[in-house]
């Protein structure tokens, strides 16, 4: 991405591109945890175990369309965890999640709030590829979402950042709308979750990405706070 479209992106989202200012009363909306498939197994394997198994994994359809499977990238201690829902195709190809255009509004998104990419750990939902994009099926996020509560465990993140009706719906065992899932605080397992719209949605709808940014700056303020 061109500095003049990253400065455009971020003019639009109404941010501040040197000094982002965060400034944020928000509402603190109670869940309950997520129901018993959601609960954090213990960190009792490895990352490299872990990575081996997801590489080999053929427990859903999709691995037998994927090229690869994406497992995540970023910080494996990371403070900040960024969900999204599937792998795309250049996702599939490069084998690293968030790799085309929505990735670099991504990049774009978290260095608007003074984040790095290498400072985040970003995974998706599903490992593999779904064929010609479409969404997971519920049977291929059930199936595949143990690895991502593993790599939680691993992790152990002061807050949970999902990217996109999908990731949300599934991380929180709901069927609303991400309209009505966002501007709020839900809890998994005790750490905050923040519901953001998905980069590439934000690409298609201008005013919308004013929001995004809003529940960026929810996101920065929640950390803080826990941070004290």
């Amino acid at each position: 991405m061109d500095n003049a479209t990253r400065l455009q992106y971020l003019e639009t989202m109404g941010i501040d591109v040197w000094v982002p200012r965060v400034s944020v009363n928000h509402e603190q909306a109670s869940t309950p945890d997520a129901i018993a498939e959601n609960a954090l197994p213990e960190p009792i394997d490895n990352w490299e175990t872990l990575q081996a198994e997801v590489a080999s994994c053929t427990k859903c359809g999709l691995c037998k369309t994927r090229i690869q499977t994406v497992f995540g990238s970023g910080n494996k201690k990371a403070d900040w965890m960024i969900i999204g829902e599937a792998p795309g195709q250049s996702e599939d190809q490069q084998g690293l999640p968030f790799v085309g255009k929505a990735g670099l509004l991504l990049t774009e998104m978290l260095r608007a709030i003074s984040l790095d990419r290498e400072e985040v750990f970003i995974a998706n939902i599903v490992k593999c590829r779904p064929p010609s994009n479409r969404d997971p099926e519920a049977i291929e996020i059930e199936t595949c979402k143990t690895y991502l509560m593993r790599q939680l465990a691993l992790i152990k993140p002061k807050i949970i950042l999902t990217v996109g009706r999908v990731a949300a719906q599934a991380l929180l065992n709901t069927d609303q709308p991400i309209g009505k899932l966002r501007g709020k605080t839900y809890t998994l397992n005790d750490t905050p979750v923040v519901v953001v719209y998905h980069p590439a949605y934000l690409l298609r709808s201008l005013p919308d990405k004013r929001k995004a940014w809003a529940d960026l700056k929810l996101a920065l303020q929640t950390v803080k706070n826990i941070k004290g």
